[in-house]
């Protein structure tokens, strides 16, 4: 109940005071290329209940059939706007609407597409899912720089899928199990500290 109390005044605090630098950074996405402001993706969210994530958009419309469902390097799908917002991690500030309807939280495991889901250990899968994903999480905080990592692998998806994939998997398990709202206070200062470097880990 806490947990929930405080995403519900910090999202809701964020909203407005973020409301002008939302509006402008909706309006360079607009100008930048065709396609609508945001991109909504299905999501594994808690209990592996499905719902659909908001987040600025920073490809092109039709990405999803132009790629792999991961962002490898200096991806050819990412507008300029897209890439700049992604390096500050700005696009990811419209999940405050999910902690506010409650499909996410601010700290929790950062939710899944489905295809990856699949991959998932039965055990651990129903320990990372047993709480709300969220915006940022220590598995999030570690691997800042997996886009670097991922263009480096000769092929990126089964690097994901059997090196990456597994560890960020232990830790949301693993922060499901010991999170407090202390702890999750600690996250949000790393994660503000990251947003300060822009987004360079």
């Amino acid at each position: 109940m806490a947990k929930r109390l405080f995403d519900l005044i910090v999202a809701s605090l964020a909203l407005v005071m973020l409301s002008p630098l939302l509006a402008l950074l909706a309006a360079m996405v607009r100008l930048d290329s065709p396609g609508p402001v945001f991109f909504r993706q299905e999501r594994v969210g808690r209990h592996g209940r499905p719902f659909r994530i908001h987040k600025f958009r920073t490809m092109v419309v039709d990405a999803p059939s132009r790629g792999l469902p991961l962002t490898v390097g200096e991806d050819h799908r990412i507008t300029r706007v897209g890439g700049w917002l992604r390096d500050r991690r700005l696009d990811e500030l419209p999940q405050l609407i999910d902690v506010l309807a409650g499909d996410m939280s601010l700290v929790g495991p950062r939710p899944e597409v489905p295809h990856y889901v699949a991959h998932y250990p039965p055990d651990l899968r129903e320990r990372a899912l047993s709480v709300r994903p969220g915006i940022t999480d220590p598995a999030s905080l570690a691997f800042a720089d997996e886009a670097s990592l991922l263009a480096a692998a000769a092929d990126p998806e089964r690097e994901y899928v059997e090196r990456i994939l597994p560890r960020k998997l232990q830790q949301a398990a693993d922060y499901a199990e010991r999170a407090t709202l202390w702890t999750d206070l600690g996250v949000l200062l790393r994660s503000a500290a990251l947003l300060l470097r822009g987004g360079r880990p």
